[in-house]
């Protein structure tokens, strides 16, 4: 995103530029035309006779021949070819239908998890002199109904409809909204706003019949319920609202800071210290700071684990790679790519560069587990509504290097920025919410000491509001760990 501001940018500047050159060029036309457009004598009727005469034939030729390669000279200094140039090597780089969805989807994934009306929405770009005009309203509300987000259609319907009456420009008009509102609220089954937005569109055309008809089977309808209901308990009209399931709700609050379960009982029991992970070499003269954040399952996080040159190294190797994130797909036993993890991802081997390298030694370091089974580092970059659902890492049954490698013990994630608002990495099952720190690492335990799933890890990670969220995470495998982290007396340790 923020390469394409620099984009926008030159295609502004170029197509000055262009313009510019155009016009100058079209001088330097006009002034030449007069050295072409000269005849010598008007040309007869009989062309054969007048072209057979040798010198006219050789003046004619020369003529022409010389007008020929004027105009081809002056044609041939046209900037546009350069324009075009510069239009063909930037064409990858302008967002596509399917990037401008994508943000479109992002900003109501963020209006579904935080529970926020269009206006908020729109109020998150006040401070940049930033707002959402009708026809932007419209297409978030149409990518909303797209996706099943019914409820979120309605109210950017809504929006679309308040900015057109408080006159705003737009290419969309007020029936065609209505012409898409009024049978979508139907369908919903609000069948009196039904109503009464037929109404409203047939006073903006009264002549539509096919609108007239829709009035009158709306208004028979609303007949036959108030007979149906004068016989039974009335029931109320609603804009329905989706069932979501218990571990997307949990995750929603936690996401918006309810339903966290860290009591004063368990707040007592959390710690901070310097540590040298075991009394290891490298850390006796610089411990690292450990912090506590949650008790079972524990939850540490290392502060000041990695500098600011060190975070800027691993952003500039990665971001040439970075490329949609896929999740593993239990059923195909293939990566897909999927709405359920929204963000960019990039793999960094140890031998790129120093900085890898000695990140991974870090992390063996502070954990006292062993590296050489852990997976590459990769890195994450989480723009406008990002998100990681629920998920397990451990949960990798079909992964061909589960049986050489072992299962994913342990998840350890670096925060390479701050967020501004949202981004926080959530533990629905225990109802831990971990806030983004720059530079910190946080270390959990996907498994158990008895080497089964420990379901207490289920974590997400929530939808970026306001800001830009870059992380890196390493995956320890289990094998090479087992003198390591031991087994424990029963199964639940």
């Amino acid at each position: 995103m923020t390469q394409l501001i620099h984009i926008e940018r030159d295609v502004i500047q170029s197509f000055k530029d262009y313009i510019a050159a155009e016009e100058f060029h079209l001088a330097r036309l006009k002034s030449s035309l007069p050295l072409i457009e000269y005849f010598s004598e008007d040309i007869p009727d009989n062309l054969e006779n007048y072209i057979s005469n040798p010198l006219t034939a050789y003046a004619f030729v020369r003529r022409l021949k010389y007008k020929w390669t004027q105009v081809e000279s002056m044609a041939r200094q046209s900037p546009l070819q350069e324009f075009n140039k510069f239009l063909v090597e930037n064409s990858p780089n302008i967002p596509s239908d399917k990037d401008l969805d994508g943000i479109a989807l992002g900003l109501v994934r963020l209006q579904e998890t935080y529970m926020l009306s269009p206006d908020k929405i729109i109020g998150l770009g006040q401070t940049h002199a930033e707002t959402l005009n009708p026809d932007e309203a419209f297409h978030i509300a149409m990518i909303a109904h797209e996706n099943s987000k019914f409820l979120h259609a309605f109210q950017w319907l809504q929006e679309t409809l308040r900015q057109l009456d408080e006159g705003r420009e737009a290419s969309i008009t007020r029936k065609e909204v209505l012409s898409f509102l009024a049978p979508f609220v139907f369908q919903m089954g609000d069948l009196q706003s039904a109503i009464k937005l037929t109404e409203q569109l047939l006073d903006l055309d009264p002549s539509d019949l096919l609108i007239a008809n829709h009035l009158q089977y709306y208004k028979h309808m609303k007949e036959s319920v108030h007979r149906e209901e004068s016989q039974t308990a009335p029931a109320e009209t609603h804009i329905f609202t989706p069932n979501i399931a218990k571990e997307t709700k949990a995750y929603e609050a936690l996401c918006r800071g309810d339903s966290i379960q860290m009591t004063p009982r368990r707040q007592r029991v959390l710690f901070c210290r310097y540590s040298t992970g075991g009394r290891n070499p490298r850390l006796i003269y610089a411990p690292i700071k450990e912090e506590d954040e949650w008790d079972a399952p524990k939850i540490t996080r290392y502060h000041n684990f990695l500098s600011d040159n060190e975070i800027e190294t691993i952003k500039n190797l990665s971001v040439p790679k970075l490329s949609r994130a896929q999740v593993w797909d239990t059923k195909t036993g293939m990566n897909i790519s999927t709405e359920v993890r929204v963000c960019k991802s990039a793999w960094l081997s140890e031998g790129e560069d120093p900085v890898i390298s000695r990140v991974n030694q870090r992390l063996e370091d502070v954990t006292g587990l062993d590296m050489t089974m852990a997976e590459k580092l990769q890195v994450a970059n989480y723009g406008i509504g990002g998100q990681y659902e629920p998920h397990y890492d451990s949960k990798l049954s079909m992964d061909e290097e589960f049986y050489t490698r072992g299962g994913r013990i342990a998840t350890t994630l670096i925060y390479m920025t701050d967020v501004d608002i949202g981004g926080a990495t959530v533990f629905p099952a225990i109802g831990a919410a971990l806030k983004p720190e720059k530079g910190s690492a946080v270390l959990w335990y996907n498994l158990l000491r008895s080497g089964k799933d420990d379901d207490r890890a289920l974590h997400a990670g929530c939808p970026v509001m306001a800001g830009n969220k870059w992380v890196s995470n390493k995956w320890i495998r289990a094998r090479g760990q087992e003198f390591r982290r031991r087994c424990g007396l029963s199964e639940s340790d």
